[in-house]
């Protein structure tokens, strides 16, 4: 069965759990206010497309290709990012909800997160170098064997990141945060003095 190839559409309002997207090849697509959660998109590829206020979690990414593709505003709830094609992976996150997702072990080097949640991500043995994470909250989210070099985490929050067991060399991390990197050996940090 032959596979679509969709150039410059715009797909507004559509609930896709009820009439799924044809599986295929999107390029230069745009997304917006669309419903796709739970849904396959298994061996899809979106290409310099946007998913703009988009409700996207707990969809299926097995091989799924993201090059150069934007989220703005949306919910991504659980994504496993580490399923994707990583082959030219490449994407922005601006005002995204990414809780519960997963980029274990992706090379997502120069990525933009802005203004998201990324409550519970796991970003073990992940490759976010060069990366901007420009005030985002890192509650619970996990950095084990990370790279960070280069990273810009100076305007993010509630992140805990050893640094004896990730790559921190360049990072920027604001001294409001400072705790993030010291909390392990439990000591007393006085901010006042």
């Amino acid at each position: 069965m032959k596979e679509a190839y969709v150039l410059d559409q715009t797909f507004e309002n559509v609930d896709f759990t009820q009439n799924p997207l044809e599986k295929g090849e999107y390029e230069n697509c745009n997304f917006l206010n669309c419903n796709f959660e739970y849904e396959d998109l298994s061996g899809f590829n979106f290409n310099d497309c946007e998913f703009i206020g988009c409700n996207l979690s707990m969809v299926k990414l097995v091989s799924t290709g993201f090059r150069d593709v934007s989220f703005k505003g949306s919910k991504m709830f659980g994504l496993q990012f580490n399923n994707c094609n990583e082959f030219g992976m490449s994407f922005r996150f601006d005002g995204c909800s990414l809780n519960n997702s997963i980029f274990y072990q992706t090379s997502i080097k120069k990525t933009l997160f802005k203004d998201s949640k990324l409550i519970e991500v796991d970003f073990a043995e992940c490759d976010v170098s060069n990366s901007v994470f420009n005030n985002c909250d890192f509650s619970g989210a996990v950095f084990d064997r990370t790279n960070l070099e280069k990273a810009d985490l100076r305007t993010s929050v509630n992140y805990s990141i050893d640094p004896s067991q990730n790559r921190l060399k360049k990072a920027k991390f604001s001294l409001s945060q400072i705790y993030g990197l010291l909390y392990k050996f439990d000591i007393e940090i006085d901010t006042n003095g």
